[in-house]
């Protein structure tokens, strides 16, 4: 049977891409930890994960975020142009389990969105008009009302930049 299961951090970002068939494959490193005698010794594995579960890791998986991982061993081999044999073994994934939940940036900047949106629909407008507004901070009363809408837009005041 071959079968692997670590927990570990990963000490980078996922790097994703679309390989020639169209099939999507994610690849990150995790680093797991092992104590004997008093030391501790790190080991660093590489995972790959395909398709959904590729864009699911490239979306979600940051480095420094706590994982567990199911998957199987697997060992490519090939020649370079100097005619040297190369070995690689790697992970590939079929469960990727966060333990450590999103990194704060991430939640930080998809509240921002979100906020953004919310008030983007309530003035009619789209989003990245009301960003572009807000960011050149010249937002007053008739730009909100040129902007976009005028039958939907009540109370521009209301609106928090």
């Amino acid at each position: 049977m071959n079968r692997v299961m670590l927990t570990g951090r990963l000490t980078r970002d996922p790097e994703m891409r679309t390989v020639a068939n169209g099939k999507t494959v994610t690849t990150f490193s995790i680093a797991t930890n092992e104590y004997r005698g008093g030391q501790e010794k790190a080991e660093f594995h590489t995972i790959v994960t395909w398709d959904r579960l590729a864009e699911i890791a490239a979306q979600y998986l940051g480095k420094g975020q706590l994982v567990a991982i199911e998957g199987r061993l697997q060992t490519r081999q090939w020649e370079d142009e100097r005619k040297l044999r190369h070995w690689k073994t790697e992970i590939v994934a079929n469960q990727v389990e966060m333990l450590s939940g999103r990194k704060r940036k991430d939640h930080a900047a998809e509240a921002a969105a979100e906020a953004l949106a919310a008030q983007a629909s309530q003035l009619g407008v789209e989003p990245h008009e009301l960003a572009a507004a807000t960011l050149d901070q010249e937002l007053d009363d008739d730009d909100l009302l040129g902007m976009g809408d005028d039958a939907g837009v009540e109370d521009p005041v209301a609106v928090a930049a």
